[in-house]
């Protein structure tokens, strides 16, 4: 509840100061000049981390103990710290903010909180080799690369209104449900915790946007993500989850080799349907524009949007099912 009730009112009050600051950029799946305010998602930050915070007082003031306050405190750090990488990368202004190697320069201190305490097990078991011990190489080598595989993953399917917060809830949905199953709690809680924060800003941010979440959540909420499934040491999980985002790449892959650095959105008519923006499809969204136009004949932001969370709810219920029978 605090983490929802603080996103709301702090969204809220953004928006404001957004509009008298000029703090806008235009809604680019939407016919003519349609403005939102940018880089709300920086107070989905705030508001998780004041869940958080709460979280380990009731426990340090109320139980009297102090329930997994380092990993606790070493999420919240790294929270802040990936969302303020992507509030700077929106302030310095979008195409013009931080180029890929000063992204990767800044972003390579964000896995720090869970290196310093060493977050995660070393062994893992990996096909046909069996049980490996990494030591030392997991939490210094594996754990950064999965935190900023994450950071930077999350904000590649992303553009449409309610997509990325709608994206988040979900994936920490299934987190949460999987780690109650295997009785690891605080993931649990701070899965909840991230998916009210998430949920208060799609409150704001659904169609019509009143604001856009900017690199400021997507490459948060991707870190937290990353963060969660390696402290509850179910990478494998995770990685699954996390299906729609390596097809992603593979389409980004693909429309590099093709001299093509893809923009997600569609190209809206005067109807508000969209069109696909090349004749390739280098993206999910393009896919799912396509796909919707063939079965439909047109495509709107909407159907986008709730046709790429349908699939991310069937990867999770596939991924949930294989996990927990063991089959994969």
């Amino acid at each position: 509840m605090i983490s929802f009730f603080i996103t709301l009112f702090l969204v809220d009050w953004w928006i404001g100061i957004g509009k008298r600051l000029g703090f806008m950029s235009k809604d680019m799946n939407k016919p003519g000049d349609v403005y939102a305010v940018e880089s709300g998602g920086v107070w989905v930050a705030v508001g998780a981390s004041f869940g958080i915070l709460f979280l380990v007082a009731m426990y340090r003031y109320v139980g009297g103990s102090n329930y997994y306050i380092v990993e606790l405190m070493a999420l919240t750090t790294m929270l802040f710290m990936a969302s303020f990488l992507g509030f700077l990368d929106d302030i310095l202004g979008w195409k013009k903010g931080l180029r890929v190697w000063q992204r990767v320069l800044f972003a390579a201190p964000l896995a720090l909180p869970l290196m310093v305490i060493k977050a995660g097990v070393s062994t893992m078991a990996l096909p046909i080799i069996g049980v490996v011990n990494l030591g030392i190489i997991y939490p210094l080598v594996l754990v950064p690369i999965g935190v900023l595989g994450a950071a930077n993953a999350f904000n590649m399917i992303a553009g449409y209104n309610g997509l990325e917060a709608g994206m988040g809830i979900i994936l920490m949905g299934f987190i949460a449900i999987y780690s109650y199953i295997k009785g690891i709690y605080y993931i649990t809680y701070t899965s909840i915790i991230m998916a009210a924060a998430l949920l208060a800003f799609l409150y704001y941010n659904w169609l019509p946007a009143k604001v856009f979440p900017g690199n400021s959540l997507t490459y948060g909420v991707g870190a937290y993500y990353a963060s969660l499934v390696i402290l509850g040491n179910f990478e494998r999980f995770g990685l699954i989850l996390f299906t729609l985002y390596f097809i992603e790449l593979l389409l980004f892959i693909r429309g590099l080799l093709n001299g093509v650095y893809k923009e997600n959105y569609g190209i809206p008519n005067e109807k508000g349907e969209l069109q696909p923006p090349y004749n390739k499809a280098y993206s999910v969204t393009h896919l799912t524009i396509i796909l919707i136009k063939k079965i439909k004949g047109q495509a709107t932001e909407r159907d986008v949007v709730l046709t790429i969370m349908g699939i991310q709810v069937l990867i999770g219920l596939i991924t949930l099912y294989t996990a927990l029978y063991k089959i994969i």
